[in-house]
């Protein structure tokens, strides 16, 4: 870096000397190395997957397929769920939103810590107790058939479409910036990510999902270290911050139109960000493949570091990346097209003399868009599965037959996802589009669960009408929004350091070029479509809760004695400072619902049932009880001679775990308790 003169008509401070973009005029390629590194990024992820499908040929369970036997590690399970969202676009999109306009995104971090509260607390205990494997069976237990089967394909429409996001985006970048194969990396990502989510199933997602994160985060931390050492440091960076109006943390506005300020990123953010960790089948699906809902639990909060960590690495990389760029916008002269493209180009710049580095980042960019493809299509087949075929179809297929049908609706979706590709190229910001995309559909679907949990009245016409009311109106505004595009004040750019002897005269031309866009502020409803997109979500879940309510109550409301205390949330037990407030405060803020004494703890077993502790109740698998008198029972369990020793424990009260009794008898007995009278031993193997 050198010093320059400051004035207007010459170069601005700092100027960067060497074989950079902007002074040679052309794009730095990919080295032979770098597609090695891609490719064996291709293989490890195929190879874990092939890995599952081997080891667990002989295990045809679908409980095994889609929800890993319900027995994971916390540990991989919160890789997962951190890598299923936090994906491609956000490597692409959060330094370019930093690039754009300003550092007010920042403050998005602060809503991630309430989102995993509310999705830790309020929504994935309703899910885990009941036992489900499709989060919209809780909708039919509620509502109707019809709502689990509207707001499933609704799900299935919104995961299609943003995988189809994840897979192009990164695709289009690398390819307009080094001449990455564009196609080439579309279809081997795909196909590869659809083959290993198909037969590995959901272990082979979740131990995929673990490498890829550790991948995205170590090219993320290569990228800022050599980012800090060419700009020269954070200070430098905060300096061309300030020059470029780009450093911004006190916008306190209330007003809707405002696209970031605070109170759209931590409120807003908040039911953006809780209506995929809260209620998204693909996250829903991963919390209950815990043992235990404290389990499950954990699995969630430690996602509030993993969140942070990529969102401020990215954040920061776009900070280098602006301060880097400050005097002469890639975009201006042509050397991209988009803004998305520029962090690809970065990598190049500071890393490509650094053989296999950018390659590292194409691993750990298509990492990211490997983990959201696998657990979209691993959700999607799910939810078909349970919600479409099982519910209209055939209840009682066999689990080898059920396991089939969920690798094929995985296969099929996945093709599709291909075919929809095409789609992400119209979309502008990814990051922008993506969180539109949350907030559209993924808001109503919150809104549906939120109108069931909290609020007794709600019957099934309520459901169907604040469900299509909302999407209805939030489409209206999404679209709206895209079509008349309300301006957005951006960050200053310069030019002033690009070499123009490099450039072609067309760039010449284009760097000079002013553009004005009009918009005409005349259009009906216009201040509807200057709604910031991070307050879509919010909009759609007061909708869709207003609309329910008014038409339960038109079409007759359900008393709130009548509902099963399992299906909703006591909301004001569970929140803080609420749940410090005395009984006498909260009884009346359970609206009526009758749920369970205090004073009656139960303890969650692994498929959902509940077991009280001054009972005791023996739960075999298919979650009946039995007396707990011993000579009531007529329980005759055939065993093998080396499982003799456990059934001792179990008769004589010891500790056994139930995976180890399933294995030992045909019965697979969760509780014990059960005398030595009631067991007949043989020595006969069966």
């Amino acid at each position: 870096m050198a010093s320059a003169d400051s004035s207007n008509t010459g170069l601005r401070e700092p100027v960067f000397l060497g074989d950079y973009s902007f002074n040679t005029g052309k794009l730095k390629q990919f080295s032979w190395l770098d597609y090695v590194i891609f490719a064996g990024i291709l293989l490890v992820s195929a190879g874990i997957g092939l890995y599952h499908a081997i080891k667990d040929r002989k295990n045809k369970s679908l409980d095994n397929f889609l929800l890993a036997g319900r027995n994971m590690n916390p540990f991989p399970v919160a890789l997962s769920l951190l890598a299923s969202f936090m994906s491609a676009i956000t490597l692409l999109g959060t330094p370019a939103e930093m690039y754009n306009y300003s550092t007010m995104y920042l403050w998005i971090g602060v809503g991630y810590f309430f989102v995993i509260a509310g999705a830790a607390h309020i929504y994935i205990p309703i899910f885990y107790n009941l036992g489900v494997t499709s989060a919209y069976e809780y909708l039919e237990k509620r509502f109707s058939r019809g709502v689990r089967t509207a707001a499933s394909m609704t799900f299935v429409l919104q995961m299609t479409l943003y995988m189809a996001i994840v897979l192009y985006a990164p695709s289009l970048a690398l390819n307009a910036v080094t001449g990455f194969t564009l196609w080439g990396s579309v279809i081997s990502v795909g196909i590869v990510c659809t083959l290993y989510t198909a037969f590995g199933g959901m272990k082979a997602v979740l131990w995929t999902d673990s490498f890829q994160v550790i991948m995205m985060v170590a090219s993320l931390l290569a990228i800022l270290i050599k980012g800090d050492l060419v700009v020269g440091g954070i200070g430098q960076a905060w300096d061309s911050l300030e020059r470029t109006k780009r450093l911004d943390f006190t916008d306190f506005r209330v007003d809707p139109s405002v696209r970031h300020s605070v109170w759209a990123l931590t409120v807003g953010g908040y039911f953006t960000w809780v209506s995929i960790f809260g209620v998204n089948q693909a996250q829903v699906q991963r919390a209950v493949t815990c043992p235990t809902l404290k389990k499950a639990q954990y699995a969630i909060w430690l996602n509030f570091p993993g969140l942070c960590i990529i969102l401020y690495l990215c954040c920061f990389i776009g900070i280098y990346m602006a301060a880097f760029y400050e005097n002469c916008d890639p975009v201006k002269p042509g050397l991209v097209t988009d803004t998305n493209q520029i962090i690809p180009m970065f990598v190049m710049d500071v890393l490509g003399d650094i053989i296999g580095l950018p390659g590292l980042f194409v691993a750990g960019l298509f990492s990211g868009a490997l983990s959201t493809i696998s657990s979209g299509l691993n959700s999607i087949s799910a939810c078909v599965l349970e919600d479409i075929v099982r519910t209209y179809c055939s209840n009682n297929l066999r689990e080898s037959r059920a396991r089939i049908l969920s690798q094929v609706f995985a296969l099929i979706f996945g093709l599709i996802c291909l075919g929809l590709t095409f789609v992400a190229a119209q979309l502008g910001s990814i990051l922008q589009a993506a969180l539109s995309l949350f907030g559209m559909i993924g808001g109503p679907l919150l809104g549906l669960f939120s109108l069931g949990m909290f609020f007794p009245w709600a019957n099934k016409w309520g459901a169907y009408a604040g469900l299509f009311g909302s999407l209805i109106l939030m489409f209206w505004i999404g679209v709206g929004a895209s079509v008349v595009k309300p301006p957005n004040e951006q960050a200053l750019r310069f030019t002033n350091n690009c070499n123009l002897s490099a450039f072609s005269l067309d760039a010449l031309m284009s760097m000079n070029k002013t553009t004005t866009t009009v918009v005409d502020d005349t259009v009906p409803a216009y201040g509807l479509y200057t709604l910031s997109y991070m307050w879509y979500s919010l909009t759609a879940v007061l909708a869709c809760i207003v609309i329910g309510l008014v038409v339960s109550f038109i079409t007759g409301a359900v008393k709130a004695k009548e509902i099963d205390p399992k299906l909703m949330c006591p909301l004001f037990d569970v929140i803080f400072p609420f749940s410090f407030l005395p009984e006498s405060i909260r009884k009346p803020l359970r609206l009526g619902v009758q749920y369970k004494s205090q004073t009656e703890k139960s303890e969650t077993l692994p498929n959902g049932h509940n077991m009280k502790e001054n009972e005791k109740v023996q739960t075999i698998s298919n979650g009946h009880s039995l007396t707990d008198k011993p000579q009531d029972l007529d329980i005759k369990i055939i065993v093998t001679k080396s499982s003799e020793e456990r059934l001792d424990n179990i008769a004589n009260g010891k500790p056994t775990g139930h995976s180890d009794i399933g294995h030992a008898c045909y019965t697979n007995i969760l509780a014990t308790s059960i005398s030595s009278e009631s067991v007949q031993k043989y020595d006969t193997p069966f």
